[in-house]
């Protein structure tokens, strides 16, 4: 066989062990990426948890409630800032003001509107 041929005996070990070490190469890269520490990237988005909420209405406790029935409830004027709200993870009721996710839906609630 010509010794420059692809398929003489040194140029069959010489590409086996080139694809060996690039085996070998590749591996270390696959490696060393699965262990690097990227910020974020081990933290994937989380959707949001449905929050439910529970309210003094009238002398009455409620609830649950979701955001969209407390956005029912600010408009018909049902729960106002001084309504005592409760959620699951904290220790004791408090007033609607002391939660900023409750004050955002009294700002985006619109008021009912009545023709007269």
């Amino acid at each position: 066989m010509n010794e420059v041929s692809f398929f003489s005996i040194n140029r069959l070990v010489e590409f086996g062990m080139s694809m060996a070490i690039a085996e070998q190469m590749v591996k270390t890269m696959n490696s060393a990426m699965a262990n690097m520490h990227i910020p974020g990237s081990m933290n994937p988005m989380q959707t949001a948890v449905p929050q439910f909420y529970y309210a003094i209405i009238e002398g009455n406790q409620g609830g649950p409630f979701s955001e969209q029935e407390l956005s029912r409830l600010i408009a018909e004027k049902k729960i106002v800032k001084e309504t005592y709200i409760w959620k699951p993870g904290i220790a004791d009721w408090r007033i609607a003001e002391n939660f900023p996710e409750i004050l955002k839906l009294v700002a985006l609630t619109p008021p009912i509107f009545n023709q007269k």
